[in-house]
């Protein structure tokens, strides 16, 4: 059950999501609304950005790729989330993440002068970004310590309840994902190889804790965090 904290939050991004952009543009000249389909791409690794992206309905993946070449999935992100460039100055750094549309997206593009601005406009709705990114860190050093010090199957299973709680909707099972992901992406946000993976997603199966098509998984909540 959504807690009265992420209620506020969430109304709080729908109520300036809904704003009118002219509105927005009077006050924020630099702010545009973009669209994208399925696995276009906001920016890539390498790329030189100046802008904040805040991602306003749909859900993007992050990811990396290692000098041996290898993708890793970062992080999968959602509505109210935000993204790009934090640096204030007149240089363009490169980015080290690219991230990609999961599925249609929309999101608000501005540079970061005029970010700056908003936040100091809108405090309470800054303060709910702040947790945000701050909650994503967190979850970035939380994966890390899992990685270090659980086992596969336990990985798996943190990481499709965390997936559930964000993404999830209510089913018969317990909840299905919003979101398609291959068994390479959720081996990436696992740390693990995919082959171990698909062992392990195909023994919770067989155990009815889930069921996953190429367009689905449904995640029976209980049954994992009973295991």
């Amino acid at each position: 059950m959504p807690s009265i904290g992420n209620n506020l939050k969430s109304n709080l991004i729908d109520a300036f999501f809904a704003c009118d952009l002219k509105q927005l543009q009077k006050d924020y000249r630099s702010i545009k609304e973009n669209n994208v389909s399925k696995k276009a791409f906001l920016y890539r690794q390498g790329d030189r950005c100046s802008d904040v992206f805040w991602i306003k309905n749909g859900i993007v993946k992050l990811s990396h790729i290692t000098e041996e070449g290898a993708e890793m999935t970062m992080t999968i992100l959602g509505k109210g989330s935000v993204i790009g460039c934090f640096w204030n100055n007149s240089a363009s750094p490169e980015v080290e993440e690219t991230v990609q549309a999961l599925g249609e997206v929309s999101f608000y593009r501005l540079t970061i002068g005029d970010f700056k601005a908003l936040m100091s406009h809108q405090t309470e709705l800054a303060w709910h970004i702040f947790e945000e990114i701050n909650a994503r860190k967190q979850k970035v050093e939380r994966k890390l310590r899992t990685v270090l010090t659980q086992s596969v199957e336990m990985r798996v299973i943190a990481t499709l309840l965390e997936l559930s709680e964000i993404f999830g909707i209510k089913c018969t099972h317990g909840y299905a994902l919003e979101i398609h992901l291959t068994q390479q992406e959720v081996a990436d946000l696992v740390g693990a190889s995919r082959s171990v993976v698909s062992t392990v997603l195909n023994d919770f199966r067989s155990r009815g804790m889930l069921d996953y098509t190429r367009e689905q998984i449904c995640i029976n909540d209980d049954s994992l965090i009973n295991l």
